[in-house]
Formats: C-alpha cells, sequence, structure tokens
C-alpha cells in the first residue's frame, strides 16, 4: 500500500530518533537493515553512530547505481527500466531484499532525487521514495523535500528513522 508522508517533519534530532529506533529494536530482539540510494549510507551512517549499535543493526547496502539494485538487492532491472530507479516499485524491491539479503526483519530503503541535477518534470529534484519491511510487511510511501542536495538527504535520513520507528510501533496489533 502506498502513503503518502504527512507534510508535517518529525521535530527530533538524528541522533534522537537513532536512540529511539534501537530501543524499539532492542525490545524485540530484532536486527535491521538498509538500502541506500539518494542518502549513500547515510542512514547507516546515523544508526552506527551511537554506541553498541551491532546488537541491533546488521547490514547497510549502499546500492547508488542500478546495477548495485539489480547485483545486491535483487531488484529486477527491467522495472528499473520501466519505472525509474525513482520508483514506488523499486523502493519497495529495495526494502525486500534488504531483508532478504540478511537477518535483519526490519528495512528502510530510500531511493531518490537529491540535486541539484537530475529532476524532471514528473520527479523533482526532492523526489524521494521510502520502502519499509517491517515483520514481513511491506509498505512504501513518497515525499518531496525542500532545500538543497544536503537538506534533502539530511531530511530523507530523518524521516527515515521515524517512519522507521512509527511502523516497528504499528506492528504490535
Amino acid at each position: 500500500m502506498t502513503q503518502t508522508a504527512p507534510d508535517s517533519e518529525d521535530t527530533r534530532n538524528t541522533p534522537a530518533l537513532v536512540a529511539a529506533l534501537a530501543d524499539q529494536l532492542r525490545a524485540r530482539g530484532w536486527m535491521m537493515a538498509t538500502a541506500e540510494s539518494c542518502t549513500g549510507g547515510g542512514i547507516a551512517a546515523a544508526c552506527t553512530d551511537l554506541a553498541g549499535s551491532s546488537e541491533w543493526f546488521e547490514r547497510g547496502f549502499v546500492t547508488y547505481s542500478n546495477e548495485a539494485k539489480t547485483e545486491l538487492l535483487g531488484v529486477d532491472a527491467h522495472q528499473i527500466a520501466e519505472h525509474g530507479a525513482v520508483s514506488e516499485l523499486v523502493a519497495r524491491a529495495m526494502a525486500h531484499g534488504a531483508v532478504r539479503h540478511s537477518r535483519a526483519r526490519a528495512a528502510v530503503a530510500v531511493t531518490g532525487v537529491a540535486g541539484p541535477a537530475g529532476g524532471s518534470a514528473a520527479k523533482p529534484v526532492g523526489t524521494v521514495w521510502f520502502g519499509f519491511m517491517v515483520d514481513g510487511r511491506l509498505s512504501s510511501e513518497t515525499r518531496r523535500f525542500a532545500g538543497d542536495r544536503a537538506a534533502v538527504r539530511a531530511a530523507t535520513v530523518r524521516h527515515a528513522l521515524a517512519r522507521l520507528i512509527d511502523k516497528i510501533e504499528a506492528n504490535e496489533d
């Protein structure tokens, strides 16, 4: 199911989000993985900045090229060719692949246009697709962030962390 996230930004800073995520994962005994394109490993770096992250952070895939998405995560090259790397199908396939190729029970994937170039009318700079796989449940959403390349990437990292926390908490039903 595709969701478009609300316009409001999570007001917690990145270290606070990582600490909250760590608490959620530790409480369940789960590991997580990341599959990143436009953030270039920024989510994994934020997670591993927290001491003791090896208890809950299993691995990160930086799949910046289309070939890496296919080779490391199993994303279908035809999906990329048909829908583009920045698409719902690719974000979902990246999240699924991160879990399939790891020991993680939770994963977040991001693929987007950080800028300053590379945007189009259909996918302007700041467009990011997120894929989430939590305990076998796959979901996705898109956001468009304002600002320069650094701002888009930083907002993507924060949003990925905040929404993964939400997805893990919602999994308790």
